[in-house]
């Protein structure tokens, strides 16, 4: 195929699978054989019925005739990135001139027909237009128009994130045979490395949940939504780039998400103008490093890593406390709280430098290694206030900077689930863990990640609050009177209302957190050579699962006793030690 294209660019490699619905959620108006919407038809515009397993079956038939219009909306059952389509017959415009201005005999020309389609993430997203009242849009990818349709085609929208699909006849007076509704499912598709499952079902689920989050989110590029948010955000990558090297090892993409901001970030600037972003890169390098071991793609990064490390080492003040320029952000949840933000900041600029100098002393960066952990020293002896956000204690916590025990009774713990957020989810975790908080962590997992499932989840969100709960219908639910659309009416900053994006790549924490502290694998040097194998299982009566190392894919398997010891089944590849 180069040889034919000397333009040629890349090559789109995702994979790609057609899907027929698993529900009709409603209809509205005149809807002949809507049971055909369901049918698993070929996809192509037949000359009669759809064919199917079943035979040939008649198509669905919109009829508008001056009534309510004509509408179905359809459930996939599962959130998805990819388009829809619709394999349109022949309308029938009941002798009106062609909307074409073709006055060719009836059979012949082209008539033109005009449909809505909305696809939605939930189905109050389907049922809203966009720039009502609950804050519909078409930001970053159009999933609102209108379409012209036309005798024996083929209409499919754009790409998005979706799991419900609207559909609406506009014009009067028109028959609209719909032979087959689809949706293609457009992504990357690796053999899945890293595994889990345990006797707690509901823990099951979120480890597969946040391991499809992940998996929609890998697309060329790492992205944060796939509805909102197709974009490449490198603090936001954090997560994802853990959870993918956690599912499936090193990946290609993983690479070119990285470079791709390092490429298009002068030295002199902050990735995505965001100057915690660009510590997070040097994060990103050293969990890719971590768990791949790949010593030649950690040289590509030297001259630019040596750098920004300099830069990174001079946002220290006199007494200690991080000076990180311009916008300063941690999360959303925590954006009305300077004092929060600097606690995070405090913390997550300790940890960059702290990777970042081990990094450059790997490079033999030796003089720059030191200028960056004389800046963590300095760091360490201010000990800002977390100011009641578990984030920022999170952060503290993790670097060190503050007291493990005290920061988890006093901000962690209390309320449980109550305060989390989807984007820094695995490192509140982490930091109960740190404390010896397992039992408290496991509660939490299962409380907030799991109310997202309560809520009809099948990823999870930009955000969550379980304050939103009490009251409020799940996201494949028709409207309830009296009661709170868990989409539609919450949501806050840059993701109010139905803008809020229901799948979003920092959420999938849990399939590294319950890899390394359930499973209990953690790598001890690059690439996996060295691990520790700790696990604890809390409430579970078993738990087994694998995770993927540069040398090959461990397994394990730990069986609770009844007097509570664990008896454990550890297999490791060539070149993998076990240290106690």
């Amino acid at each position: 195929m180069q040889n034919r294209f000397p333009n040629l660019k890349s090559i789109d490699d995702r994979a790609r699978y057609v899907l027929a619905p698993t529900r009709i959620v409603k209809t509205w108006g005149s809807l002949e054989n809507a049971e055909t919407l369901l049918s698993h038809g070929a996809s192509q515009v037949p000359m009669q019925g759809p064919l199917t397993p079943a035979g040939v079956l008649p198509p669905a038939v919109l009829k508008n005739n001056g009534g309510a219009h004509a509408a179905f909306l359809l459930d996939f059952g599962l959130e998805l990135h990819g388009t829809f389509r619709l394999y349109i017959g022949v309308p029938d415009l009941h002798g009106a001139p062609r909307l074409d201005g073709s006055s060719s005999p009836e059979g012949r020309g082209n008539p033109l027909v005009h449909v809505r389609i909305r696809l939605g993430e939930s189905v109050s997203e389907a049922l809203n237009p966009i720039a009502g009242p609950k804050n519909a849009t078409n930001n970053h990818a159009m999933r609102d128009a209108d379409f012209t349709c036309s005798t024996m085609s083929i209409t499919e929208t754009a790409e998005t994130g979706f799991r419900f699909a609207y559909v609406e006849l506009l014009d009067e007076n028109v028959d609209l045979p719909v032979h087959v509704a689809e949706a293609v499912l457009i992504v990357y598709d690796p053999p899945r490395l890293g595994s889990f499952t345990s006797s707690d079902e509901r823990l099951n689920r979120i480890y597969e949940t946040a391991a499809w989050t992940l998996q929609l989110n890998l697309q060329r590029y790492l992205w944060d939504g796939i509805k909102r948010d197709r974009l490449v955000w490198m603090g936001d990558m954090n997560t994802e780039i853990r959870t993918a090297l956690t599912l499936y090892g090193d990946h290609a993409v993983i690479r070119r998400s990285l470079d791709y901001m390092r490429d298009t970030t002068p030295a002199d600037e902050w990735m995505n103008g965001i100057s915690s972003y660009s510590v997070w890169w040097v994060y990103c390098q050293s969990d890719y490093f971590t768990a791949t071991g790949n010593l030649s793609y950690l040289r590509e990064q030297q001259p630019y890593l040596t750098r920004l490390m300099k830069k990174l080492a001079a946002c220290v003040l006199p007494d200690g406390s991080e000076d990180l320029p311009g916008f300063k952000f941690i999360d959303w949840p925590n954006r009305a709280s300077p004092e929060a933000t600097h606690a995070g900041l405090q913390g997550l600029l300790y940890l960059g430098l702290e990777k970042g100098a081990a990094l450059l002393e790997t490079l033999g960066e030796a003089e720059t290694a030191a200028l960056c952990r004389r800046s963590c020293e300095a760091l360490s002896k201010h000990i800002p206030d977390p100011a009641g956000s578990k984030q920022a204690a999170a952060f503290l916590s993790i670097s060190g900077i503050g007291d493990r025990k005290a920061l988890f009774e006093d901000v962690i713990a209390p309320g449980g689930a109550k305060g989390f957020s989807t984007f820094l989810g695995y490192y509140t975790l982490t930091a109960a863990a740190l404390a010896g908080g397992y039992d408290e962590a496991m509660q939490n997992m299962l409380d907030y990640w799991g109310g997202m499932l309560d809520m009809g989840a099948t990823s999870f969100w930009e955000d969550f609050n379980i304050d939103w709960l009490p009251n409020a219908y799940g996201i494949d639910s028709l409207p309830v009177e009296g009661k709170k659309d868990i989409h539609g009416d919450f949501g806050g900053y840059c993701y109010v209302g139905l803008r809020h994006s229901l799948c979003h790549g920092w959420s999938s924490g849990p399939v590294t957190y319950i890899t390394e502290n359930v499973l209990g694998v953690t790598f001890l040097a690059p690439g996996g050579s060295k691990v520790k194998i700790e696990p604890h299982l809390s409430s579970l009566s078993f738990c087994e699962g694998s995770v993927p190392t540069a040398f090959g894919v461990i397994h394990v398997r730990h069986e609770k006793a009844p007097d509570g010891s664990v008896k454990s089944e550890i297999t490791l590849p060539a070149g993998v030690e076990r240290v106690e």
